[in-house]
């Protein structure tokens, strides 16, 4: 986290899910982006769920990055409260392996919309929230085409590597 005001809110059911979640932040991080961190609980906690959402956007922050497992009701009922961009990252928690989850955060009745990730991906989470703020800051827009070059470079030399 930075001293800046937060504009990606990075939100988990548990405190149990933080290593999961700790691949989006390592990429807020590397793009220099202000998140904050909160765990809320659709089961536990709904009225402070809520009112996370609703008061998000008046706080700044700019997209939601939100995991859960099991039944994986978080990214859903945060997105039906807030009209931000809410990405869910599906957390393998259970016998099911995060299948369930991720078809929880998946199957978003039409006019609640959550973007998904892979189970357990949440650094792509964090990606797919860079690449929606980069839509409004060139110089974001520039690290992210960075970003691209230097996953590039390091397939070559995977190959160089290979062929030895």
């Amino acid at each position: 986290m930075s001293n800046k005001t937060p504009i990606v809110g990075l939100v988990m059911g548990s405190l149990s899910d933080e290593p999961v979640m700790s691949g989006a932040e390592k990429i807020l991080k590397e793009f220099n982006i202000p998140y904050e961190k909160e765990i809320l609980s659709a089961h536990r906690t709904p009225k402070k769920m809520m009112s996370y959402a609703e008061k998000a956007h008046s706080r700044g922050l700019k997209v939601l990055i939100v995991g859960a497992g099991g039944a994986a009701h978080l990214p859903g009922m945060i997105a039906s409260s807030s009209l931000l961009p809410v990405i869910g990252v599906p957390v393998n928690i259970t016998a099911l392996e995060g299948i369930d989850a991720l078809l929880s955060i998946m199957q978003m009745p039409k006019g609640i919309p959550v973007a998904t990730v892979a189970i357990d991906n949440s650094e792509n989470a964090g990606l797919l929230a860079v690449r929606i703020l980069a839509i409004n800051k060139k110089s974001l827009y520039q690290k992210l085409q960075e970003y691209q070059k230097q996953m590039k470079k390091k397939v070559q030399v995977m190959n160089k590597n290979a062929a030895r």
